[in-house]
């Protein structure tokens, strides 16, 4: 008896911990801690937080490749919806569906701010150049800038699929920390006065421009673009298929049903990626610090820009939206109403900021395919 709990007790995952090991449980809890405590993105948070804790526990072999010899583990299947770029896709069709792109058609101009906010993909690209990763590594870190973790995943997994596991987890990771990190930048970036300008309301947009603009944009950018068709292609066919208005079971099920099986599945790999032996090394540590720098410069350059275009139409344009540039849709969006809020609580700015927040999805998408023609 003695025999059996000593083999019990030495081949336990306890008595193969390691020290990096509990590094990433105790990153996993705090994540976790985040999540369920200060509720920051916890559809996204928790799953990637449970997907890098079980990752991390010794023995579980979650993440095990598949042999002629031996099955993979579970994680591992799920994972080949990461690494074949299906999820991706998939995910943009389901935010196109919940995505109202009346605030960017009624006013158009806020694409501008989209485009300014994509600097910081660039930013970071020549960044990673100048501390040596070579140019598809670069662009796929650069991506992380765009705060959308679909599109990062997707262009990393074409250009650098060895640096998919930290890009991706840098890219969900930040997105979900969205509500601390870009607070204090605008905060920063702009005056008191300028966080209390009100915006005009919106024009109404006619069910007609609502059902042509996803075509529109399909035939647009695909035509002058073609490797942004998986992204742009599924996001305006869900956006298609909201706006139509004659399919409403099928936008039920992306809008709900199919974003959230997703969302659980991309959560889970992702997080699973974040080994010990992966993530606690200077290139990684080096892709982290890479793409949260490439963020803040995107949140910057969005308010900077939200700040001339103020200017120039004599405050009529609170510069703050230009946050939103970011593609992190709703999130940034969000964070821009609550920080308008908190200055002043009745200045209600969501409605202007999805327009440059859908306008940064569009543009993250556009960007990761001019990336994929130079670089695949």
């Amino acid at each position: 008896m003695g025999d059996i709990i000593t083999k019990f007790i030495t081949e336990s995952g306890f008595a193969m911990i390691t020290y990096k090991e509990l590094i990433m449980i105790g990153i996993a809890c705090i994540f976790l801690y985040l999540a369920i405590k200060k509720g920051y993105e916890p559809y996204l948070l928790i799953p990637i937080s449970v997907g890098m804790l079980l990752a991390n526990m010794p023995g579980a072999d979650l993440m095990k490749s598949a042999t002629q010899d031996s099955t993979g583990g579970l994680f591992y299947y799920l994972y080949q919806g990461v690494k074949l770029g299906v999820f991706p896709p998939l995910i943009f069709l389901c935010i196109g569906a919940s995505t109202d792109f009346g605030p960017l058609i009624a006013n158009p101009k806020t694409l501008l701010l989209g485009a300014a906010a994509q600097f910081g993909i660039f930013f970071a690209f020549l960044g990673a150049i100048f501390l040596g990763f070579t140019g598809p590594e670069a662009a796929s870190i650069g991506i992380i800038g765009g705060a959308d973790g679909p599109t990062a995943i997707q262009l990393t997994s074409k250009l650098a699929p060895h640096l998919l596991g930290p890009i991706a987890l840098a890219a969900y990771s930040y997105m979900a920390l969205v509500p601390v990190i870009q607070p204090p930048i605008i905060r920063a970036l702009t005056t008191e006065k300028e966080r209390n300008v009100k915006m005009e309301q919106l024009r109404p947009v006619s069910k007609k421009e609502k059902i042509i603009f996803p075509i529109v944009v399909m035939v647009l950018v695909i035509g002058l673009l073609p490797t942004a068709a998986p992204l742009i292609g599924m996001l305006m066919f869900g956006n298609l298929l909201k706006e139509s208005e004659r399919v409403p079971k099928l936008v039920e099920t992306a809008q709900n049903s199919l974003m959230y099986i997703i969302t659980i599945m991309l959560g889970l790999t992702v997080g699973a990626t974040a080994n010990a032996d992966t993530f606690l090394s200077t290139k990684t540590l080096g892709i982290t610090a890479m793409g949260l720098l490439a963020f803040a410069v995107g949140t910057a350059s969005g308010v900077l820009f939200g700040k001339i275009m103020c200017k120039v139409t004599k405050g009529k344009v609170n510069p703050m939206i230009g946050a939103a540039g970011v593609s992190a849709v709703p999130m940034a969006a969000r964070v821009v109403q609550k920080v308008g809020q908190e200055e002043n609580p009745s200045n209600f700015l969501l409605m202007h900021a999805m327009g440059p927040n859908v306008a940064g999805v569009i543009g993250s998408a556009v960007v990761a395919g001019i990336l994929l023609k130079f670089f695949a």
